[in-house]
């Protein structure tokens, strides 16, 4: 595999992250709220499926098709690969952000469209491409992502949840 790594997470930064940026939502509290959300870039696997069997189509999805490290099941896979979603690949090993999954998702909150539906598929793992979401996402979008064991983090696209990235890409 040939990629540029542009972020790495370094071992110091691993209990900050292990910290929601946004809101912890108990799955009830989010089940609850998602009629709320309007625009969504969902980060994870089981977030999305989840999102997509509540007929929730976030604007973008980033999936890499497992969960806790491991393979997720055939069906599960194919829910993901809902016809309405335009694939786009990318490379980024666990532990790193790389440059295309850095521009690739700047790009795609850059260029921001309500109609249309992209599911982002990373080769490696997507734990960290919450960070260039929440940087890059415009106003009137929420990302949201999971915290295994502990429940789902519903971001708002402010200025304060974006100085927040920055101070944590700061220290990688």
């Amino acid at each position: 595999m040939d990629f540029q790594i542009k972020y790495s997470l370094p071992n110091h930064l691993r209990d900050a992250l292990a910290k929601p940026i946004g809101r912890l939502l108990s799955g009830n509290e989010f089940l609850e709220a998602i009629p709320t959300y309007d625009n969504i870039i969902a980060i994870g696997d089981y977030i999305s499926r989840f999102l997509l069997k509540n007929q929730a189509f976030p604007q973008i999805i980033i999936v890499d098709y497992k969960t806790r490290r491991e393979d997720i099941k055939e069906h599960h896979k194919k829910e993901l690969q809902h016809p309405k979603y335009t694939p786009i690949k990318v490379t980024n090993p666990a532990g790193v952000i790389t440059e295309e999954l850095w521009e690739t998702i700047k790009n795609l909150c850059t260029s921001f469209d309500t109609m249309r539906f992209i599911r982002l598929e990373v080769e490696g793992e997507e734990d960290l491409a919450a960070l260039p979401a929440i940087l890059y996402a415009p106003e009137n979008v929420t990302i949201i992502y999971g915290m295994p064991d502990r429940g789902v983090v519903v971001v708002e696209s402010t200025e304060k949840h974006k100085d927040k990235v920055r101070n944590i890409l700061a220290k990688m």
